[in-house]
Parts: C-alpha cells; sequence; structure tokens
C-alpha cells in the first residue's frame, strides 16, 4: 500500500469523487479536512470511504476533553483509519480523545502546523522554535496514550528518534520543484520517507495538477 494520503481540500463532493477515483490505485488513502467536513457531513466522509481507500479524517479537533470526546463518539460510525486533535489540548483531552475512538482508528496529534515558523511560534509566546516544541508535544502526545503525531518533514527523523514505533504523520509533502503554497516546512516525498514518515499528505501537487492521475503515478514513482 503507497503511504501517499491525497488532501482532498474541498468543499465539493463531486471533484473529491472525481480526484479520487482518478488516482485511487496510485495512492494509499484520502485525507478529508475541515473545509470537506463542514461541506459535507458525515455522508460526505461515508460516500468517499464507499471507494474503499482509507479515510484520514483531520478534522483537528481542540476543545475542553468532554467536547473532545463527545465529538468523537459523535464520528465513532465512520470509523476512519485517521483522526486527529491538537496536542496542545493538553494530556486530559488527549487521553479523553484515545479513549473514545474505534479501536481501529490511529489518533494522531498534531503538534505545529507546517504554515507556521520560528517567528510565529515567537508572537504566540513561544521562544523555544519550531524543533523544540515539535518535540516536547511529541512527547506529551505518547505520554498520553495516542498512536502518533502530525508534523512536518523538517521535524519528523527528531521524532522517529524520540517515538520509535509511533505513527508519524507529515503533510506539506511537495516533489522538487514544486510551488510550496501557504506551507513553510516543506520536503520531498523520498527526503520524508527516509527520515521516518509512516504516511505522506499531498494534495495540491495531485489535487491541482493538469493530470492528477499522473501526477500521483510520479510521485509514486519516487519512493
Amino acid at each position: 500500500m503507497s503511504p501517499v494520503y491525497l488532501a482532498l481540500d474541498t468543499p465539493d463532493l463531486e471533484r473529491a469523487r472525481t480526484l479520487a477515483a482518478q488516482v485511487r490505485t496510485h495512492v494509499g488513502g484520502l485525507k478529508l479536512g475541515l473545509e470537506f467536513f463542514a461541506a459535507n457531513g458525515r455522508p460526505g466522509v461515508q460516500a468517499m470511504a464507499r471507494l474503499g481507500l482509507p479515510i484520514f479524517l483531520d478534522l483537528k479537533l481542540h476543545d475542553i476533553p468532554n467536547t473532545v470526546a463527545k465529538a468523537i463518539e459523535a464520528l465513532r460510525v465512520l470509523e476512519p483509519a485517521l483522526l486527529t486533535v491538537h496536542v496542545g489540548g493538553g494530556r486530559a483531552m488527549l487521553e479523553d480523545a484515545k479513549a473514545a475512538a474505534p479501536s481501529g482508528t490511529k489518533v494522531v496529534g498534531v503538534t505545529v502546523l507546517t504554515s507556521l515558523d520560528a517567528e510565529d511560534l515567537a508572537a504566540a509566546g513561544v521562544r523555544d522554535g519550531v524543533h523544540d516544541q515539535v518535540a516536547r508535544l511529541t512527547g506529551l502526545a505518547r505520554e498520553a496514550g495516542l498512536d502518533g503525531v502530525v508534523c512536518s518533514g523538517a521535524e519528523v527523523k527528531a521524532a522517529r528518534q524520540l517515538w520509535p514505533d509511533g505513527f508519524l504523520v507529515v503533510p506539506g509533502v511537495r516533489p522538487a520543484q514544486a510551488h510550496a503554497g501557504d506551507q513553510k516546512r516543506v520536503v520531498t516525498p523520498r527526503q520524508a520517507l527516509d527520515d521516518g514518515a509512516s504516511i505522506l499528505v499531498v494534495g495540491r501537487p495531485i489535487s491541482a495538477a493538469e493530470d492528477p492521475d499522473r501526477a500521483a503515478r510520479a510521485i509514486a514513482a519516487t519512493l
């Protein structure tokens, strides 16, 4: 199974289905984020699941422990392969999130968004820099019993050293020469995999390509 998950960041269910159908033999799963979920809800997720690929439900839940647990209980019927919460929600929230998830769902914690850099963290009062913050949050996620974390390719090697058997998700992956868009910390798919990523999340390099199937095959060839 390919380690590449296609990010379908669109509110358009038919477009998402068309894209997924085009590339389904060259990707290992589908990532459905907040934009898709806000527009299509649980029925939209179920419609995408009928394509037969694992679903990564990337909602980045972050609230008080009881609220997050109840939200995950409401999502249990979807049985996603992966579900995200923000590690910054604290240990109690992380523990409750994992306890509320279906047994077959990996709960992974978002550390530092790939759209942020050290300057952004400093503006929010985090002075230690991205690497130290990712390391700190990775340790918290592990202690709380999550299955892994989400971090950029710039930090995945360090996260793998901290968590040898953790499930590490790397978004913001871009093929060589691809435009970075709004991502500030990007690496190539090959580099991220070599540095310890479990799965790679790729969006616009595939979804915005003139030929998404060819783009997916080209990325797969580098792996």
